[in-house]
Order: C-alpha cells, then sequence, then structure tokens
C-alpha cells in the first residue's frame, strides 16, 4: 500500500539503499525535503516500509509548465522485482497529475534506466558521472 511518509520515515532507506551505508540517516538527508510542496510516498508491505521516493517541485531546462523533481527512490532489495517501486511511482505520477504539475523529471542511476523507461520516462542526457554514486542520466516524463 503506497501512503504519505514524513522524510524522517525515509531516511533509514535512502542511508542504507541509496548511500550504501556510508552516510548515516541523518546525513542522508536532501536540501529539497522540506521546500513547499514536498511530499515523501513510502510503499508499505506486511507492515515494513519497503519502497520509498521523494518529490518537490523544481523546473528543468527550457521545459514549460510546473516541473516537479524525483528523487531519492530506493527499494529494499528483498521486495526488488515485485512491482512495489512501479506502484508508488504511479501513485505519485496521479498526484501531480491532479495538483496539475505538467512534468516529472530525475536523475535515474544507470542500473535503474530500465525501470524508468517502462514506466513511460524519457532520456533527456548524456550519460554522467555522480561521484561516489555511479553513472546517471537525466529523465523526463510529460505528465499533462
Amino acid at each position: 500500500m503506497t501512503r504519505f511518509i514524513e522524510v524522517e520515515e525515509t531516511l533509514p532507506i535512502r542511508s542504507h539503499v541509496l548511500r550504501e551505508g556510508r552516510l548515516s540517516p541523518e546525513e542522508s538527508r536532501f536540501d529539497t525535503d522540506k521546500l513547499p510542496g514536498a511530499f515523501h510516498l513510502g510503499f508499505y508491505e506486511d507492515n515494513e516500509l519497503a519502497c520509498i521516493a521523494s518529490f518537490h517541485p523544481q523546473s528543468f531546462g527550457t521545459y514549460p509548465g510546473t516541473g516537479y523533481q524525483l528523487r531519492g527512490m530506493a527499494t529494499i532489495e528483498k521486495y526488488r522485482a515485485r512491482g512495489f517501486g512501479n506502484r508508488l511511482l504511479t501513485f505519485g505520477i496521479v498526484y501531480l497529475k491532479g495538483q496539475g504539475v505538467n512534468y516529472l523529471w530525475c536523475n535515474a542511476r544507470k542500473k535503474a534506466l530500465p525501470f524508468y523507461l517502462n514506466v513511460g520516462f524519457e532520456v533527456i542526457s548524456t550519460e554522467f558521472e555522480l561521484p561516489w554514486i555511479g553513472p546517471h542520466f537525466t529523465l523526463y516524463l510529460k505528465i499533462s
């Protein structure tokens, strides 16, 4: 089940999955976590937080309309490949559409590219490297 959560609930998974334990949960905060309009989603399986994602208002380049950035999407390993990330992201997209948002964009890890392409995102950058994290692409999804 997907629901809105507090940013503090995302931090342990961000630390473990996205930063491979190199940063503490507290160090895994984003400067955008508390922006007006930002929200965080969690997908629960058997009362355990299995998957997370954070969204905040942020335009990208010259794309018209209201844009949001997706950050910090992660699924605990034992819950991967079960469709939870897809369900969580779809919930977020439907919510953003209801808020009149025009597009969603993200910087996605190269290894996650098939997941995002399957959801409908398109690649809008060449591959680039984020220090200590690895190769990424910038992706775009038109919402409305």
